[in-house]
């Protein structure tokens, strides 16, 4: 059945039919977004999907609300939003419409629905408030960014709200296409990193073809003897620091002291390396003018973490 139109709450929006008509509106490029509370639109019928409005879960009906009693829960008893259920019918078949290897599909959904996704139905629930847990950071939610978007109190102007929801559309679509477009391609990081590892051996030097994320990769191969990563970045090289959790910046090894903050001449007498450009004062990255310099910069990092 072609689906014509999308059909979702009007007035004031928010992160989860927000999220939901980017999902629903890429696999279906030719439906038209109403919104509106008007009973007939909001029953379910030919060529609708509906969500966020209907009190109604309904899957075959397509129909994706959460507002009802008894509402929708996660087999983990968490509450679902609209987005929560749109994603779970849609999101398989979103993520296929990218170039994504059907390998990394479920993964990928997986890895979005936890992070993304269960947030934004705990939070449209009510059942986690981030301005509770994390105060500073609670107006850099994706949420509380979308709430910005509204139009303010006093714009009274007809259409403002559809108006604005518009234009948040194509704001949280690039946002969440971006997302996608960087988990799969952590993906491909994870297999590059992987054949790297294999090719370093006993070395406590990962030598990688170009900058990726590699620090999931290194832990899943349990290659805890890793200290330093190298890798080319035009014109230069780079060395970084493999960091021991996935909070905080403490690392395994740290760049020698004497190196931190210098640049240019006084890193290359501090090192005595030809070529070594620059060490952040935070000993965490160095930058050299080429391979050779780079490795010979690694190869005195280790040695100086023996030392400690």
């Amino acid at each position: 059945m072609a689906i014509t139109y999308l059909v979702t709450h009007s007035g004031g929006f928010h992160a989860d039919e927000l999220l939901s008509s980017v999902v629903l509106k890429r696999l279906f490029p030719t439906a038209e977004i109403v919104r509106t509370r008007d009973t007939q639109w909001i029953t379910p019928g030919p060529g609708k999907i509906i969500y966020d409005v209907g009190r109604e879960y309904d899957p075959d009906q397509q129909i994706f609300d959460h507002h009802q009693r008894p509402n929708p829960l996660r087999d983990s008893e968490d509450p679902y939003s609209s987005f929560g259920l749109v994603w779970r019918h849609f999101g398989v078949q979103y993520l296929r419409s990218f170039d994504i290897p059907e390998t990394d599909i479920a993964d990928i959904f997986e890895s979005i629905d936890s992070t993304i996704v269960l947030p934004i139905d705990l939070m449209d629930n009510g059942a986690y408030s981030p301005g509770v847990a994390e105060p500073l950071i609670s107006v850099l939610t994706l949420p509380a960014m979308i709430e910005s978007l509204k139009p303010v109190f006093d714009d009274l102007s007809e259409g403002a709200e559809d108006r604005c929801f518009l234009e948040a559309l194509d704001i949280v679509r690039a946002l969440l296409e971006a997302i996608v477009r960087r988990k799969a391609a952590r993906r491909r990081a994870d297999s590059v990193v992987m054949t790297a590892i294999a090719a370093a051996g006993a070395s406590q030097i990962l030598e990688l073809p170009m900058g990726m994320p590699f620090r999931a990769a290194v832990k899943a191969a349990n290659a805890d003897h890793l200290l330093f990563v190298i890798s080319p970045r035009e014109p230069d090289w780079v060395m970084t620091c493999i960091r021991l959790g996935d909070d905080g910046f403490e690392n395994r090894a740290d760049l020698p002291m004497a190196w931190a903050g210098l640049t240019d001449d006084a890193l290359e007498a501090a090192s005595g390396v030809t070529g070594a450009k620059f060490c952040h004062n935070g000993r965490f990255i160095a930058v050299a003018n080429s391979r050779e310099a780079i490795l010979k910069m690694a190869e005195l990092a280790v040695q100086e973490a023996h030392k400690g």
